[in-house]
């Protein structure tokens, strides 16, 4: 299924808050535009913003995509450090990354690897500043805040770590969804409850969102462990059977294809169910949801 969503909108907002190249520290610069504009499909960034947008028309408000925007930047370059940083001789040692040479390969392992922890840096200088700008502070503060723990030890970090001690153990179930819903849901948990926050919803709908973006999480990454094994390095953008060939346990390996995909539908189910009992003008991330998770690519 192909997603119907013209992201060039999200593109434009996610650029145009990236750091210009410039400066004695260029190469840093340089390496940290490359790996942003080297045409991801911007999950992220879309599901914070369509979330933000539903939010905003549920309540009258109108939404503002000044006020989102940094937001959306700042997770994208998160999620664009931690593909740099997975993709390092030291970690999964991949040397394509949506169908072009990776990071280290262009500009070395140091330099990757400054330009990983840079860009973790400048996610959190990028969305303070929106925040302090913000007329409503505590929604930013909020939402930052939420950015913190969701990529740090509670969340993608810590998720990271799980995975790269495991890396050639065999895993149960349990350990498998923990290492799932920090390294893969926790950015896209992150992704929704800030476009909740700074749209003014409630406790409980962050909570709700926050559940919703977990199941789309768990999909989206099962969903991977099958296309790893049916698809093709063309489609992918990257090498297939590479969690296989480095010793990872999937749901793939665990359950079969077939086990696999149905514990995708049984996520998306829930995800899309959710959201329908939000009620409201939804159909937009309805419609990515299903999208997402039923990809080939």
């Amino acid at each position: 299924m192909k997603l119907d969503y013209d992201v060039r909108k999200i593109n434009d907002m996610v650029m145009r808050n990236i750091p210009a190249k410039e400066g004695l520290q260029v190469t840093v610069l340089n390496a940290m535009n490359d790996a942003v504009d080297a045409g991801g499909k911007r999950i992220r960034p879309m599901l914070m913003y369509e979330t933000y947008v539903y939010f905003c028309r549920k309540y009258g408000r109108t939404p503002d995509d000044d006020v989102i925007a940094p937001f959306m930047a700042g997770m994208e370059i998160m999620h664009t450090a931690s593909l740099i940083h997975d993709d390092l001789p030291c970690m999964d040692n991949d040397r394509l990354r949506r169908g072009k040479p990776t990071t280290w390969v262009v500009y070395g392992v140091d330099m990757a690897t400054l330009t990983g922890d840079a860009m973790m840096i400048q996610t959190f200088s990028t969305m303070s500043e929106a925040a302090m700008k913000m007329q409503d502070k505590e929604a930013g503060l909020r939402a930052v805040h939420c950015m913190g723990v969701k990529s740090g030890i509670y969340g993608m970090t810590g998720g990271q770590v799980v995975d790269v001690e495991n890396t050639g153990r065999p895993l149960d179930r349990d350990k498998l969804d923990f290492i799932y819903r920090l390294k893969t849901g926790a950015l896209l948990e992150a992704s929704m409850m800030i476009g909740a926050i700074l749209a003014g919803a409630s406790d409980e709908e962050i909570a709700k969102t926050e559940k919703i973006a977990g199941d789309i999480g768990m999909a989206f990454q099962i969903r991977d462990d099958v296309l790893d094994e049916i698809s093709t390095d063309e489609k992918l953008g990257k090498p297939i059977h590479s969690d296989k060939d480095s010793g990872k346990t999937t749901y793939v390996t665990l359950y079969g294809t077939d086990k696999a995909n149905a514990e995708v539908a049984r996520c998306s189910e829930e995800a899309i169910e959710l959201l329908k009992e939000m009620g409201g003008d939804n159909g937009t991330l309805i419609m990515i949801t299903e999208a997402l998770i039923n990809r080939d690519n």
